[in-house]
C-alpha cells in the first residue's frame, strides 16, 4: 500500500520504468584500492581456450591486455602452444571480483570480440553474457537462416538490437556475446533465444520501442503496461493432406528369405553342370526361338489390314397390314384434299 497516495501499486515486473532507468543516487559507490589495503589472503587464476584463426591477433593485441589487467594488478599469461590464455591474481590485487571480471574478459576475446570492446568489461556497471546459440536448432540451414535474420540486412537488425539495449553484441559462430548492463543483457537473451526459436526480432524491438517511449511519460510511471503492449498473432497456415499410408505388414521374428542368386537358378534347372559350348548353343537356341516368336507376331498384325471386314445383311421392310393403318384419318385426309380442288 503506498502511505502517500493511500492506493495499490501493482507490480508491474519487466513493464515497469525502473527496469529501463536507474533512478538518480541509486549508483552503487565505487570499489578503490584505499577499501582494501592488505590485499587478497589468496592467488585465484582462471584459463580458457582460444581457435586457431584468433591466435594472430591475440598475440597482436596481447601487450595491450597486459596493460589493461596491470591497471587491477593481475597477470596474463599466453600460451601458443597450448592455445591458451590465464590470467592471475598477486599479492597486490585489491578487487575480489575483478578476477572474474578478468576471466570474461578473457572468453570474450576468445569469442572473437575486439579488444576495444572486451576491455570495457572490467568497469563497473559492464557485465556480459555468452549465449549459447549451437543446439537450439539441429538443422545447419535452418540455424544459419535463423542467425542471419538475427543480424538483419548490412547490420540494421543487430543495429537496433544494440541501440535499445545500450549493449554491444557479436555473433560468432554458435555463441552470441553481448557487452551491457543486467537489464541490457537480460533482454538481449530473450530476442536472441526467440530468434533461434522462430521468432522474428522485429516483434521484440517494437516492444522495447513503445517501452522506450511509456518510460518518459511520468504519468504511466505507476501504471501497467501490458495495455500497451502489441499482441501480434501466429499466422495459422493450411494443414496439408494426409497421405494414405500403405498398411503395415504384420511383424514376424523371422528375417525374410535370402534371394536365390544367379548359380541357385542354374543348379535348379540343371543348366550349371552343361559344358561352355552347351550353354552357347542353349543360349542361341532361346535367342532364335524368341525372334521367330516375334516374327510371327509381326506378320500376323500385318495380315489383319487384308482381312475385310464383316458385312451386315441389308435390313428388309415388313409391308403394314390393316392394323396398322389408321382408316378414319386416311378418311379425314382425303376429304379435305377434295375440298381444296372443288376451291
Amino acid at each position: 500500500m503506498d502511505k502517500a497516495k493511500g492506493k495499490t501499486v501493482k507490480d508491474k515486473g519487466e513493464n515497469s520504468e525502473e527496469l529501463l532507468t536507474v533512478p538518480e543516487g541509486w549508483k552503487e559507490p565505487e570499489f578503490r584500492k584505499e577499501d582494501n589495503v592488505h590485499g587478497l589472503l589468496c592467488e585465484s587464476s582462471f584459463a580458457t581456450l582460444f581457435p586457431k584463426y584468433r591466435e594472430k591477433y591475440i598475440r597482436s593485441a596481447w601487450p595491450l591486455v597486459q596493460k589493461a589487467l596491470a591497471e587491477y594488478e593481475l597477470k596474463g599469461k599466453l600460451d601458443l602452444i597450448e592455445g591458451s590464455m590465464t590470467v592471475l591474481t598477486t599479492r597486490k590485487t585489491w578487487d575480489p571480483f575483478i578476477i572474474l571480471k578478468a576471466r570474461d574478459f578473457i572468453k570474450l576475446l576468445a569469442r572473437s570480440v575486439p579488444f576495444q570492446q572486451a576491455v570495457r568489461i572490467l568497469q563497473d556497471g559492464n557485465y556480459c553474457d555468452i549465449i549459447k546459440i549451437g543446439s537450439i536448432v539441429h538443422k545447419k540451414e535452418r540455424f544459419v537462416k535463423r542467425r542471419q535474420r538475427l543480424i538483419g540486412p548490412n547490420g540494421s537488425t543487430l543495429k537496433a538490437i544494440e541501440l535499445l539495449t545500450n549493449c554491444y553484441i557479436n555473433v560468432q559462430g554458435n555463441t552470441v556475446s553481448a557487452i551491457g548492463n543486467f537489464r541490457g543483457l537480460k533482454e538481449v537473451r530473450k530476442i536472441v533465444l526467440d530468434t533461434m526459436k522462430n521468432i522474428h526480432p522485429i516483434y521484440n524491438i517494437k516492444t522495447l520501442m513503445i517501452k522506450r517511449e511509456l518510460a518518459k511519460d511520468e504519468s504511466l510511471k505507476n501504471e501497467d503496461w501490458s495495455r500497451f503492449m502489441p499482441k501480434f498473432k501466429s499466422k495459422t497456415h493450411a494443414k496439408k493432406k494426409k497421405i494414405a499410408r500403405k498398411p503395415k505388414k504384420e511383424y514376424t521374428p523371422f528375417p525374410p528369405p535370402m534371394p536365390e542368386s544367379k548359380i541357385d537358378k542354374e543348379l535348379a534347372t540343371g543348366e550349371y553342370f552343361l559344358k561352355a559350348g552347351e550353354k552357347k548353343a542353349k543360349k542361341m537356341q532361346e535367342i532364335k526361338d524368341k525372334q521367330k516368336s516375334a516374327a510371327a507376331r509381326q506378320k500376323e498384325k500385318r495380315s489383319q489390314a487384308f482381312i475385310a471386314p464383316e458385312e451386315s445383311a441389308p435390313a428388309t421392310k415388313v409391308p403394314k397390314t390393316d392394323a396398322d393403318v389408321d382408316i378414319e384419318s386416311l378418311k379425314k385426309k382425303v376429304k379435305k384434299a377434295q375440298k381444296k380442288k372443288k376451291s
